[in-house]
Protein backbone atom coordinates (compact mmCIF):
# COMPACT_ATOMS: atom_id res chain seq x y z
CA UNK A 1 0.00 0.00 0.00
CA UNK A 2 1.16 3.68 -0.87
CA UNK A 3 0.10 6.19 1.48
CA UNK A 4 0.58 9.93 1.00
CA UNK A 5 -0.20 12.24 4.30
CA UNK A 6 -0.80 16.13 3.58
CA UNK A 7 0.31 18.09 6.24
CA UNK A 8 1.09 21.47 6.96
CA UNK A 9 3.57 21.08 9.83
CA UNK A 10 7.24 18.09 9.75
CA UNK A 11 9.86 18.56 11.66
CA UNK A 12 11.41 20.81 11.64
CA UNK A 13 8.47 22.47 11.10
CA UNK A 14 6.42 21.61 14.29
CA UNK A 15 4.28 24.11 16.14
CA UNK A 16 1.54 22.61 16.82
CA UNK A 17 -0.26 19.32 17.85
CA UNK A 18 -1.38 18.45 14.14
CA UNK A 19 2.44 18.63 13.54
CA UNK A 20 3.43 16.42 16.14
CA UNK A 21 -0.10 14.01 15.19
CA UNK A 22 1.74 13.58 11.62
CA UNK A 23 5.23 13.02 12.76
CA UNK A 24 4.54 10.24 14.47
CA UNK A 25 1.58 8.68 12.73
CA UNK A 26 4.05 8.46 9.72
CA UNK A 27 7.17 7.03 10.75
CA UNK A 28 4.63 4.39 12.81
CA UNK A 29 2.69 3.59 9.30
CA UNK A 30 6.26 3.25 7.29
CA UNK A 31 6.75 0.27 9.71
CA UNK A 32 3.62 -0.90 7.58
CA UNK A 33 3.62 0.30 4.31
CA UNK A 34 4.87 2.96 1.86
CA UNK A 35 4.58 6.52 3.21
CA UNK A 36 5.46 9.72 1.07
CA UNK A 37 4.37 13.08 3.34
CA UNK A 38 3.55 16.61 1.41
CA UNK A 39 4.36 19.41 4.08
CA UNK A 40 5.02 23.08 3.31
CA UNK A 41 8.54 24.10 3.74
CA UNK A 42 11.88 23.09 1.77
CA UNK A 43 12.26 19.37 3.08
CA UNK A 44 12.90 17.04 0.31
CA UNK A 45 13.75 13.42 1.20
CA UNK A 46 12.61 11.28 -1.65
CA UNK A 47 14.53 8.40 -1.03
CA UNK A 48 13.10 7.86 2.86
CA UNK A 49 10.25 6.15 4.56
CA UNK A 50 8.55 8.31 4.91
CA UNK A 51 9.51 9.97 2.13
CA UNK A 52 9.53 13.76 2.71
CA UNK A 53 8.44 16.42 0.07
CA UNK A 54 8.11 19.84 0.64
CA UNK A 55 6.15 22.58 -1.14
CA UNK A 56 6.56 26.64 -1.43
CA UNK A 57 3.47 28.86 -1.71
CA UNK A 58 3.56 30.46 -4.74
CA UNK A 59 5.65 33.67 -5.25
CA UNK A 60 3.17 35.82 -6.67
CA UNK A 61 1.34 34.88 -3.50
CA UNK A 62 3.53 34.82 -0.99
CA UNK A 63 5.58 38.21 -1.92
CA UNK A 64 2.78 39.73 -3.52
CA UNK A 65 -0.17 39.93 -1.05
CA UNK A 66 -0.21 41.64 1.94
CA UNK A 67 -3.62 41.22 3.54
CA UNK A 68 -4.56 39.10 6.56
CA UNK A 69 -5.86 36.71 4.06
CA UNK A 70 -2.78 36.11 2.86
CA UNK A 71 -1.99 32.88 4.59
CA UNK A 72 -5.20 31.05 2.90
CA UNK A 73 -4.30 32.05 -0.49
CA UNK A 74 -0.76 30.66 0.35
CA UNK A 75 -2.52 27.51 1.24
CA UNK A 76 -4.47 26.90 -1.94
CA UNK A 77 -1.72 27.46 -3.78
CA UNK A 78 0.24 24.50 -1.85
CA UNK A 79 -2.59 22.40 -2.00
CA UNK A 80 -2.21 22.79 -5.74
CA UNK A 81 1.43 22.19 -5.61
CA UNK A 82 1.02 19.15 -3.25
CA UNK A 83 -1.20 17.72 -5.33
CA UNK A 84 0.20 17.97 -8.70
CA UNK A 85 2.00 14.64 -8.78
CA UNK A 86 1.67 11.65 -6.78
CA UNK A 87 2.46 8.13 -9.12
CA UNK A 88 0.59 5.38 -7.32
CA UNK A 89 -0.42 6.64 -4.43
CA UNK A 90 -3.19 4.35 -3.05
CA UNK A 91 -5.23 6.47 -0.34
CA UNK A 92 -4.57 9.92 0.52
CA UNK A 93 -4.79 11.24 3.84
CA UNK A 94 -5.07 14.95 4.76
CA UNK A 95 -4.51 16.77 7.90
CA UNK A 96 -5.77 20.06 9.21
CA UNK A 97 -7.72 22.55 6.57
CA UNK A 98 -4.06 23.57 5.68
CA UNK A 99 -4.26 21.07 3.07
CA UNK A 100 -7.81 19.59 3.01
CA UNK A 101 -8.00 20.60 -0.65
CA UNK A 102 -4.82 18.50 -1.58
CA UNK A 103 -6.77 15.73 -0.39
CA UNK A 104 -10.55 16.71 -2.05
CA UNK A 105 -8.54 17.22 -5.53
CA UNK A 106 -6.12 14.28 -5.25
CA UNK A 107 -9.62 12.02 -4.43
CA UNK A 108 -10.95 13.56 -7.89
CA UNK A 109 -7.98 13.61 -10.18
CA UNK A 110 -6.56 10.08 -9.06
CA UNK A 111 -9.52 8.20 -8.04
CA UNK A 112 -8.40 7.41 -4.49
CA UNK A 113 -9.77 7.45 -1.40
CA UNK A 114 -9.52 10.55 0.48
CA UNK A 115 -9.29 9.86 4.78
CA UNK A 116 -9.33 13.48 6.63
CA UNK A 117 -8.41 14.13 10.09
CA UNK A 118 -10.00 17.04 12.08
CA UNK A 119 -7.61 18.41 14.76
CA UNK A 120 -9.80 21.04 15.03
CA UNK A 121 -13.15 22.72 13.60
CA UNK A 122 -13.22 26.31 12.04
CA UNK A 123 -16.66 27.02 13.35
CA UNK A 124 -15.90 26.48 16.50
CA UNK A 125 -12.65 29.02 16.17
CA UNK A 126 -14.65 31.87 15.47
CA UNK A 127 -10.97 33.97 16.75
CA UNK A 128 -9.48 32.82 13.47
CA UNK A 129 -10.87 35.75 12.11
CA UNK A 130 -8.25 37.72 13.97
CA UNK A 131 -5.63 35.63 12.47
CA UNK A 132 -6.82 35.10 9.04
CA UNK A 133 -9.09 38.43 8.45
CA UNK A 134 -11.56 37.12 5.56
CA UNK A 135 -9.34 34.51 4.65
CA UNK A 136 -11.30 32.73 8.29
CA UNK A 137 -14.48 32.99 5.50
CA UNK A 138 -12.10 30.81 2.81
CA UNK A 139 -10.30 28.44 5.16
CA UNK A 140 -13.78 27.35 6.45
CA UNK A 141 -15.28 26.72 2.66
CA UNK A 142 -12.13 24.72 2.44
CA UNK A 143 -12.54 22.35 5.52
CA UNK A 144 -16.64 22.07 4.75
CA UNK A 145 -15.98 21.11 1.07
CA UNK A 146 -13.71 18.55 2.00
CA UNK A 147 -15.27 17.16 4.88
CA UNK A 148 -18.09 16.46 3.15
CA UNK A 149 -16.39 15.07 -0.08
CA UNK A 150 -14.04 12.37 2.17
CA UNK A 151 -14.78 8.94 1.96
CA UNK A 152 -13.66 8.99 5.60
CA UNK A 153 -13.70 11.25 8.50
CA UNK A 154 -10.84 10.44 11.72
CA UNK A 155 -11.81 12.51 14.77
CA UNK A 156 -9.42 12.41 17.45
CA UNK A 157 -11.81 11.73 20.13
CA UNK A 158 -15.58 11.15 21.20
CA UNK A 159 -16.02 15.12 21.44
CA UNK A 160 -14.67 15.64 18.00
CA UNK A 161 -17.06 13.22 16.49
CA UNK A 162 -19.92 15.01 18.55
CA UNK A 163 -18.48 18.25 17.41
CA UNK A 164 -18.13 17.49 13.30
CA UNK A 165 -21.37 16.45 13.30
CA UNK A 166 -22.71 19.68 15.41
CA UNK A 167 -20.68 21.54 13.25
CA UNK A 168 -21.68 19.66 9.72
CA UNK A 169 -24.84 18.32 10.49
CA UNK A 170 -25.35 17.06 7.01
CA UNK A 171 -22.59 15.01 7.29
CA UNK A 172 -22.89 11.11 7.83
CA UNK A 173 -22.18 9.89 10.97
CA UNK A 174 -21.32 6.70 9.42
CA UNK A 175 -18.09 8.00 7.77
CA UNK A 176 -16.57 9.33 11.07
CA UNK A 177 -14.49 7.08 12.63
CA UNK A 178 -12.70 7.94 16.38
CA UNK A 179 -9.18 6.92 16.20
CA UNK A 180 -6.70 8.97 19.33
CA UNK A 181 -3.62 10.97 19.09
CA UNK A 182 -0.58 8.87 20.61
CA UNK A 183 2.39 9.09 22.25
CA UNK A 184 6.15 8.04 22.11
CA UNK A 185 6.01 6.02 25.73
CA UNK A 186 10.19 5.69 24.84
CA UNK A 187 10.70 9.24 23.83
CA UNK A 188 8.37 10.63 26.43
CA UNK A 189 9.66 9.56 29.65
CA UNK A 190 10.52 11.23 33.06
CA UNK A 191 13.95 12.25 33.60
CA UNK A 192 16.11 13.93 36.65
CA UNK A 193 18.00 15.59 33.97
CA UNK A 194 17.61 19.64 34.73
CA UNK A 195 20.04 21.51 32.32
CA UNK A 196 17.57 22.87 29.90
CA UNK A 197 16.04 24.35 33.55
CA UNK A 198 18.81 26.05 34.24
CA UNK A 199 19.56 26.86 31.39
CA UNK A 200 16.64 29.24 31.14
CA UNK A 201 17.13 30.19 35.16
CA UNK A 202 14.64 28.01 36.98
CA UNK A 203 15.59 26.68 39.81
CA UNK A 204 14.30 23.43 40.01
CA UNK A 205 14.62 22.97 43.95
CA UNK A 206 11.52 25.38 44.00
CA UNK A 207 8.24 23.74 42.74
CA UNK A 208 6.55 25.02 39.33
CA UNK A 209 3.75 25.58 37.76
CA UNK A 210 4.35 24.57 34.28
CA UNK A 211 2.54 25.51 30.49
CA UNK A 212 3.53 24.50 26.70
CA UNK A 213 2.46 25.34 23.95
CA UNK A 214 1.47 28.27 21.14
CA UNK A 215 0.25 31.77 21.92
CA UNK A 216 -3.44 31.31 20.74
CA UNK A 217 -6.92 32.02 22.03
CA UNK A 218 -7.43 28.63 21.26
CA UNK A 219 -4.69 27.08 23.93
CA UNK A 220 -5.95 29.76 26.74
CA UNK A 221 -2.36 30.50 28.07
CA UNK A 222 -3.59 34.40 28.80
CA UNK A 223 -6.29 32.54 31.06
CA UNK A 224 -3.39 30.91 33.21
CA UNK A 225 -1.57 34.20 33.44
CA UNK A 226 -4.81 35.89 34.81
CA UNK A 227 -5.07 32.65 37.38
CA UNK A 228 -1.64 33.44 38.88
CA UNK A 229 -2.70 36.18 40.95
CA UNK A 230 -4.52 33.47 43.43
CA UNK A 231 -1.54 30.90 43.79
CA UNK A 232 0.75 31.14 46.80
CA UNK A 233 3.33 33.69 46.61
CA UNK A 234 6.01 32.75 45.54
CA UNK A 235 5.15 30.07 43.55
CA UNK A 236 7.38 29.02 40.72
CA UNK A 237 5.75 29.38 37.00
CA UNK A 238 7.18 28.40 33.92
CA UNK A 239 5.28 29.62 30.59
CA UNK A 240 6.93 28.03 27.58
CA UNK A 241 4.73 29.55 25.17
CA UNK A 242 5.97 30.23 21.74
CA UNK A 243 4.68 30.79 17.54
CA UNK A 244 1.76 33.70 18.06
CA UNK A 245 -1.08 33.68 16.17
CA UNK A 246 -1.23 37.47 15.64
CA UNK A 247 0.95 40.48 16.75
CA UNK A 248 -1.89 41.38 18.64
CA UNK A 249 -1.76 38.63 21.03
CA UNK A 250 1.87 38.56 21.16
CA UNK A 251 1.59 41.85 22.97
CA UNK A 252 -1.66 40.99 25.25
CA UNK A 253 0.93 38.60 26.58
CA UNK A 254 3.46 40.59 27.18
CA UNK A 255 1.41 42.84 28.80
CA UNK A 256 -0.39 40.07 30.72
CA UNK A 257 2.92 38.47 31.68
CA UNK A 258 4.83 41.69 32.95
CA UNK A 259 1.54 42.37 35.07
CA UNK A 260 2.13 38.62 36.58
CA UNK A 261 5.89 39.78 36.81
CA UNK A 262 5.37 42.84 39.02
CA UNK A 263 3.51 40.70 41.71
CA UNK A 264 6.34 37.73 41.54
CA UNK A 265 9.32 37.98 40.12
CA UNK A 266 9.08 33.53 39.90
CA UNK A 267 7.25 33.90 36.63
CA UNK A 268 9.18 33.11 33.74
CA UNK A 269 8.25 33.06 30.11
CA UNK A 270 10.16 31.42 27.52
CA UNK A 271 8.72 32.90 24.29
CA UNK A 272 9.60 30.85 21.59
CA UNK A 273 8.71 27.19 21.13
CA UNK A 274 11.20 24.87 23.26
CA UNK A 275 13.06 21.86 21.75
CA UNK A 276 11.67 18.24 22.18
CA UNK A 277 14.52 16.89 24.90
CA UNK A 278 13.46 20.42 27.32
CA UNK A 279 10.08 20.05 27.21
CA UNK A 280 10.67 16.50 28.82
CA UNK A 281 12.60 17.94 31.29
CA UNK A 282 10.57 20.45 32.15
CA UNK A 283 7.66 18.43 32.23
CA UNK A 284 9.39 15.54 34.39
CA UNK A 285 10.39 18.29 36.82
CA UNK A 286 7.42 20.23 37.42
CA UNK A 287 5.04 20.28 40.45
CA UNK A 288 2.06 20.60 38.18
CA UNK A 289 0.95 20.81 34.53
CA UNK A 290 -1.65 23.11 33.33
CA UNK A 291 -3.64 22.70 30.32
CA UNK A 292 -6.32 25.84 29.72
CA UNK A 293 -7.29 25.11 26.94
CA UNK A 294 -11.12 26.64 25.90
CA UNK A 295 -11.24 24.46 22.75
CA UNK A 296 -9.22 21.15 22.40
CA UNK A 297 -10.21 18.10 20.22
CA UNK A 298 -7.68 15.57 21.77
CA UNK A 299 -4.87 17.40 23.79
CA UNK A 300 -1.65 15.74 22.79
CA UNK A 301 0.09 18.12 25.17
CA UNK A 302 -1.62 16.06 28.40
CA UNK A 303 -0.58 13.10 26.57
CA UNK A 304 2.96 14.74 26.82
CA UNK A 305 2.95 15.57 30.15
CA UNK A 306 1.19 12.66 31.23
CA UNK A 307 3.75 10.57 30.07
CA UNK A 308 6.67 11.94 32.22
CA UNK A 309 4.54 11.76 35.16
CA UNK A 310 3.33 15.41 35.81
CA UNK A 311 0.04 15.69 37.73
CA UNK A 312 -2.57 17.49 35.04
CA UNK A 313 -5.28 20.60 35.95
CA UNK A 314 -6.51 21.20 32.59
CA UNK A 315 -9.86 22.46 31.24
CA UNK A 316 -13.06 20.17 31.12
CA UNK A 317 -13.44 20.12 27.47
CA UNK A 318 -13.57 18.68 24.42
CA UNK A 319 -11.68 15.76 24.15
CA UNK A 320 -9.67 16.45 27.61
CA UNK A 321 -12.32 15.08 28.52
CA UNK A 322 -11.25 11.47 27.65
CA UNK A 323 -7.54 11.73 28.43
CA UNK A 324 -7.54 13.33 31.71
CA UNK A 325 -9.33 10.89 34.58
CA UNK A 326 -10.60 13.28 37.45
CA UNK A 327 -9.27 12.66 40.45
CA UNK A 328 -7.24 10.38 39.15
CA UNK A 329 -4.47 11.29 36.92
CA UNK A 330 -5.33 15.32 37.33
CA UNK A 331 -8.61 17.87 38.23
CA UNK A 332 -10.88 18.97 34.97
CA UNK A 333 -11.90 22.39 35.72
CA UNK A 334 -15.55 23.38 34.86
CA UNK A 335 -15.54 25.04 31.48
CA UNK A 336 -18.59 27.13 30.77
CA UNK A 337 -18.58 28.43 26.84
CA UNK A 338 -19.77 31.58 25.27
CA UNK A 339 -21.71 30.12 22.39
CA UNK A 340 -21.15 32.91 20.49
CA UNK A 341 -17.03 33.76 21.50
CA UNK A 342 -16.48 30.42 22.19
CA UNK A 343 -14.06 31.88 25.32
CA UNK A 344 -15.26 31.54 28.72
CA UNK A 345 -18.50 32.63 29.97
CA UNK A 346 -17.02 34.00 33.08
CA UNK A 347 -13.73 34.67 32.22
CA UNK A 348 -12.66 35.66 36.03
CA UNK A 349 -14.34 32.96 37.29
CA UNK A 350 -12.34 30.18 35.08
CA UNK A 351 -9.43 32.07 36.37
CA UNK A 352 -10.23 31.26 39.61
CA UNK A 353 -10.69 27.80 39.30
CA UNK A 354 -7.71 27.31 37.51
CA UNK A 355 -5.86 28.64 40.41
CA UNK A 356 -8.00 26.59 43.01
CA UNK A 357 -7.06 23.49 41.50
CA UNK A 358 -3.53 24.47 40.52
CA UNK A 359 -3.39 25.17 44.21
CA UNK A 360 -4.58 21.54 46.02
CA UNK A 361 -2.15 19.90 43.86
CA UNK A 362 0.97 22.60 44.67
CA UNK A 363 -0.03 21.71 48.61
CA UNK A 364 0.32 18.08 48.51
CA UNK A 365 3.47 16.82 46.88
CA UNK A 366 2.13 13.34 47.73
CA UNK A 367 -1.07 13.86 46.18
CA UNK A 368 0.74 15.28 42.74
CA UNK A 369 3.01 12.40 42.45
CA UNK A 370 0.31 9.83 42.70
CA UNK A 371 -1.42 11.53 40.08
CA UNK A 372 2.04 11.83 37.86
CA UNK A 373 2.16 7.72 38.39
CA UNK A 374 -1.18 7.25 37.77
CA UNK A 375 -0.99 9.11 34.22
CA UNK A 376 1.83 7.29 32.83
CA UNK A 377 -0.01 3.84 33.83
CA UNK A 378 -3.24 5.51 31.47
CA UNK A 379 -1.28 6.68 28.30
CA UNK A 380 1.06 3.58 28.13
CA UNK A 381 -2.02 1.16 28.01
CA UNK A 382 -4.23 3.61 25.84
CA UNK A 383 -2.41 5.94 23.97
CA UNK A 384 1.02 3.73 21.86
CA UNK A 385 0.97 4.93 18.23
CA UNK A 386 1.95 1.82 17.19
CA UNK A 387 -1.76 0.86 17.75
CA UNK A 388 -2.94 3.63 16.43
CA UNK A 389 -1.03 3.34 13.15
CA UNK A 390 -3.00 -0.17 13.00
CA UNK A 391 -6.56 1.30 13.40
CA UNK A 392 -5.24 4.12 10.45
CA UNK A 393 -3.98 1.53 8.27
CA UNK A 394 -7.09 -1.07 8.72
CA UNK A 395 -9.69 2.00 7.51
CA UNK A 396 -7.55 2.58 4.54
CA UNK A 397 -7.58 -1.19 3.41
CA UNK A 398 -11.31 -1.14 3.98
CA UNK A 399 -11.79 1.90 1.88
CA UNK A 400 -9.42 0.60 -0.47
CA UNK A 401 -11.00 -2.78 -0.52
CA UNK A 402 -15.03 -1.04 -0.78
CA UNK A 403 -13.29 0.67 -4.23
CA UNK A 404 -12.32 -2.06 -5.51
CA UNK A 405 -15.97 -3.96 -4.52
Amino acid sequence: MRIALMTREYPPHVYGGAGVHVEYLSKELAKLAEVSVYCWGEQQSPDTNPAVFGQQAWSEISDGCTGKFKTALEAMSLNLSQVKDLPGIDVVHTHTWYVSMAGFLAQKLYNIPFVLTTHSLEPLRAWKAEQLGSGYAMSSWMERTAIDAADAVVAVSEGTKADILEAYPEIDAGKIHVIYNGIDLAEYQKTSDTDALLKYGIDPAIPYVLFVGRITRQKGVTHLVDALQYLPEGTQVVLCAGAPDTPEIEQEMRDLVAKAKARNPLVTWIDHMITKVEAIQFYSNCAVFCCPSVYEPFGIINLEAMACKAPVVASATGGILEVVVEGETGYLVPFHQDPTTKFPSDPEQFAKDLGEKLNILLADPAKAKAFGEAGRLRVEARFAWSAIAKQTLKLYGDLIAGRKG
